[in-house]
């Protein structure tokens, strides 16, 4: 037997491998099982197998291919979570200000804000234990509020303007966890979607979505995808179902060891006649790409962007007896006209630096460095354009990366969240102010400016940070972060979509899919 602490990863990585192994690949995964039973048993210090197996196991699969992984029990929960569209907790966004949880958001209808929570208001004691004033991370807020359907967290709660705490007594829910972010008519006939990843939801969130946009007169959608790293395939399938009419091809795997199989639209959509353009960019990925090049490839609308990250490999999910998990590659996605999605990859690491490798070659600010194989030219089924395999969907009109307000002293407020944390601390001193100043977000949008004295403020409270902006970078970067001051603002006050309804004035692929479809709209 062997004496080791948790050795269930080991035997049954081992046994899988030994079953399904021909004779010489079972004849060396006999070896890795006596070496581990070696190990146990006769080295001198009490040995973690389960912890050096993991190890081996993620050594084991970076020999494969990126995208072949190792995934721990507490990783498969989160990843399933949010792909599953849905949580159990009370419904509630948190963030640190000044060493306390401040709620940011509630969820429309959730436990949160049926109980009377509020945005503003500052998680003081949960559960009897006090939480604010101790140097504590979110993960431990997110931790001990969330739990069980059903069961009951207490919170202590201090509301400005109030005297004594607050205290509620919250029973947790089914929290959903959406993935369309935004949703709003544009101008004229034109509404704009944004979906962040493909989760079990998407579909029915995109038709919800799309319906609430028809009634307000919309027939033309930007689908925004930039940033989506994908999610579930067959998500990406049901939602090309509704562009196409039945049985039309959208995506097909093959493998070594897996013959071909064709996912293909199963019933006409309801959007098979509205014009359509989809934003992607180097961040778009997996699912993002599947539907693109469906899109493209059979000249449903056209793509705007930059090109897509090229990740297209079918990774099977095999469950250990710890609930821990192998996602193995078995299969490569291909687009309807059998481009190749993913990106080449090998040795070197490169595959892990190929993004940065292209802001450095000048693809990701200029048309002309975009790298095209004319040796991988496929031809639409409809209209027989020209499109390029060899990795990622290249979009039909290009847009360059704006980075002339892109400075150090940028990245680092958006990467430390210092941005995020002064318009916190704002709102929070002006919340009042500005709900009575602005009861809607069409006032708002209208009226609210973001004053010159603000940018200055903000560098002021870099410097508390640690962070010294130089003055030509901040004024290099000032007219972007006003921008992005009222829109962080209006998260603050509203939700995710009048966030982007602000953000997208600067955005320069959404600019562009504006003109795109104003031009598919006149040629109607």
């Amino acid at each position: 037997m062997i004496r080791t602490v948790g050795s269930t990863i080991a035997v049954s990585v081992f046994l899988w491998c030994f079953a399904a192994g021909g004779r010489g690949q079972s004849q060396q995964a006999y070896k890795m099982l006596q070496l581990f039973e070696w190990v146990g048993n006769h080295y001198v210090d009490t040995v973690n197998l389960s912890r050096l197996s993991e190890r081996m196991i993620r050594k084991t699969l970076q020999e494969l291919d990126p995208h072949s992984v190792y995934v721990s029990r507490d990783e498969v929960r989160t990843m399933n979570e949010r792909l599953e569209g849905s949580f159990e907790g009370i419904g509630m966004s948190c963030d640190w200000l000044n060493d306390t949880a401040l709620v940011v958001s509630t969820v429309s209808g959730g436990p949160a804000e049926k109980t009377g929570i509020r945005r503003g208001d500052r998680i003081v004691v949960i559960d009897g234990d006090t939480v604010a004033g101790k140097n504590l991370k979110m993960e431990h807020i997110i931790k001990r509020i969330r739990g069980k359907k059903g069961t009951k967290v207490r919170l202590a709660i201090f509301r400005k303007g109030g005297g004594e705490l607050l205290q509620f007594t919250v029973t947790r829910d089914r929290i959903p966890d959406f993935s369309v972010n935004a949703a709003y008519r544009v101008s004229g006939k034109t509404g704009y979607i944004r979906l962040n990843r493909f989760a079990a939801s998407s579909h029915r969130e995109f038709t919800e979505a799309l319906q609430k946009l028809r009634k307000e007169g919309v027939v033309d959608i930007i689908l925004d995808l930039t940033g989506n790293g994908g999610g579930y395939v067959d998500m990406a399938v049901q939602l090309a179902d509704e562009f196409f009419d039945k049985g039309r091809l959208i995506v097909y795997t093959e493998g070594r060891n897996s013959g071909r199989v064709n996912y293909t639209s199963l019933a006409g959509g309801d959007f098979r006649k509205g014009k359509l353009v989809v934003m992607i960019n180097e961040n778009s990925a997996s699912a993002s790409e599947i539907f693109a090049g469906a899109i493209q490839d059979w000249d449903r609308g056209m793509i705007v962007g930059r090109r897509s990250f090229g990740k297209g490999l079918v990774q099977r999910q095999m469950l250990f007896a710890d609930s821990s998990a192998l996602r193995l590659t078995i299969a490569r996605y291909h687009t309807p006209t059998g481009r190749v999605i993913q990106k080449p990859y090998g040795d070197g690491g490169e595959y892990e630096k190929e993004i940065r490798n292209r802001l450095q070659s000048g693809e990701l600010t200029g048309e002309t460095a975009v790298k095209i194989n004319d040796s991988l030219q496929f031809k639409t089924l409809v209209k027989g354009r020209t499109v390029y395999g060899g990795g990622g969907i290249i979009p039909d009109v290009f847009v360059p990366l704006d980075t002339s307000y892109y400075t150090d002293y940028y990245k680092k407020l958006l990467e430390r969240n210092i941005l995020e944390w002064f318009i916190l601390e704002y709102v929070d001193k002006n919340r009042s102010a500005l709900e009575r100043k602005y009861p809607d977000f069409s006032k708002f949008e209208r009226d609210f400016r973001v004053s010159d004295a603000m940018p200055d403020d903000l560098r002021r409270f870099a410097l508390q940070k640690g962070i010294d902006g130089k003055p030509e970078e901040a004024e290099r970067s000032r007219e972007r972060l006003q921008v992005r001051m009222k829109a962080y603002i209006a998260l603050c006050l509203w939700s995710d979509n009048e966030f982007y309804r602000i953000i997208n004035r600067q955005e320069p692929i959404f600019l562009k899919a504006l003109e795109v479809i104003a031009d598919l709209q006149q040629n109607r």
